[in-house]
């Protein structure tokens, strides 16, 4: 029986134009491709330029899965394990840190608190790589690094920074947590973090169009930044990544749905060439759990929030989105992988219609799979 994708391709018609102009959608199911979409346009005032399969997205934060990926390969060969403090490979991450309220980077002028009424310091000797890895290293979600003065400047912020919360005894989503880990796998290996995702990442994977940037050619464009003064194409739309020089562990790839989709159906194939199916067992399982919010190594998982991502999938599955509006999502359950790639910062930072729409395509992804399988 053929597989019933209309409702789905429903949902991609009823957003574009209203929730991104540009959008990449694959899925695969047991390896095959089921749905390959490339629709949109990357110049939607004139529409002379239409989206196509070869079309490259920035991904923003799906750029921590290839860099969590980069570093579990030197975990493989035993250059470092995740149990190792982090200051052994940057010794900056030391001392004893106070715990303050950290800058929203969504509201200007707004704090976020996280540990009320908890102690005021922590020590950062204390924090691991499996810290970082899960999200629950007590450093704050995000610090307006791109304000520090320059890349440089910017590190020494991202090192030096006051944390959120005691180490390890909550999950608090953290770019600055992948920055560092980006940060310690040049330290670890002597080579660029560019170099070491296409040498152990995109390089065996076959993912040719996967690259940091800047890149040019048939490019979705993003926001009109403010801070930059222009609208972005071809550069990371994240500032901070920018600030870094456009290459960073949380950010700063670009790629087509093809190939995060073909990244994502490696872990449904135990890794290979990649990593090792045990690697890939440990950061695909429960490591870390805080209410609703449940991380593997690197990965989000499924969670019981029925208004998630990745809550139509199995309670197996696990994925990542990014903020420019992409998400990959691994089923092994339903042995279904479905990669999204639109540009929906361009229309500005508000997220409710890309969560809406992440949330009724993968609903009628699954319905779909599931139809075939009981027919």
């Amino acid at each position: 029986m053929a597989i019933d994708l209309g409702p789905a391709e429903a949902v991609i018609r009823e957003s574009l134009g209203r929730v991104f102009p540009a959008a990449q959608i694959v899925a695969r199911l047991d390896g095959q491709v089921v749905l390959s979409r490339a629709c949109g346009w990357l110049d939607p005032e004139t529409r002379n330029r239409p989206t196509r399969p070869d079309t490259l997205f920035d991904l923003a934060s799906v750029t921590k899965l290839f860099v969590v990926s980069a570093f579990m390969s030197l975990v493989e060969q035993g250059t470092v394990s995740i149990h190792d403090p982090v200051c052994t490979t940057l010794p900056e991450l030391a001392g004893r840190r106070p715990i303050r309220p950290y800058e929203d980077p969504l509201q200007p002028g707004a704090l976020v608190e996280v540990a009320p009424g908890d102690p005021a310091e922590v020590d950062a000797h204390e924090v691991t790589f499996f810290h970082l890895l899960t999200h629950t290293s007590g450093l704050p979600a995000w610090r307006p690094l791109y304000r520090a003065g320059g890349p440089a400047q910017a590190l020494q912020m991202a090192l030096g920074t006051p944390f959120a919360y005691p180490i390890g005894t909550r999950v608090v989503y953290s770019d600055i947590g992948l920055i560092l880990l980006g940060l310690a796998i040049e330290r670890l290996t002597g080579q660029a973090l560019a170099d070491l995702v296409r040498e152990r990442v995109t390089g065996p994977l076959g993912l040719v169009h996967t690259r940091y940037g800047p890149v040019g050619g048939d490019v979705a464009p993003t926001e009109l930044c403010a801070w930059r003064g222009r609208r972005l194409c071809g550069e990371v739309h994240d500032e901070n990544a920018a600030a870094l020089g456009g290459i960073a562990g949380h950010a700063g790839l670009f790629s087509t749905a093809e190939d995060v989709a073909a990244f994502g159906l490696a872990f449904l194939d135990g890794g290979r060439p990649m990593l090792s199916p045990a690697t890939v067992s440990a950061m695909t399982r429960l490591q870390a759990e805080d209410g609703a919010l449940r991380r593997g190594l690197g990965f989000a998982l499924w969670s019981p929030d029925p208004e998630t991502s990745g809550h139509p999938f199995s309670q197996r599955a696990f994925g990542h989105t990014g903020f420019t509006g992409t998400s990959l999502w691994v089923d092994p359950a339903r042995r279904l992988v479905v990669a999204c790639l639109t540009n929906r910062v361009y229309y500005g930072r508000d997220g409710g219609g890309i969560l809406a729409f992440r949330l009724a395509l993968h609903r009628e992804i699954v319905r779909a799979v599931d139809g075939i399988a009981g027919a």
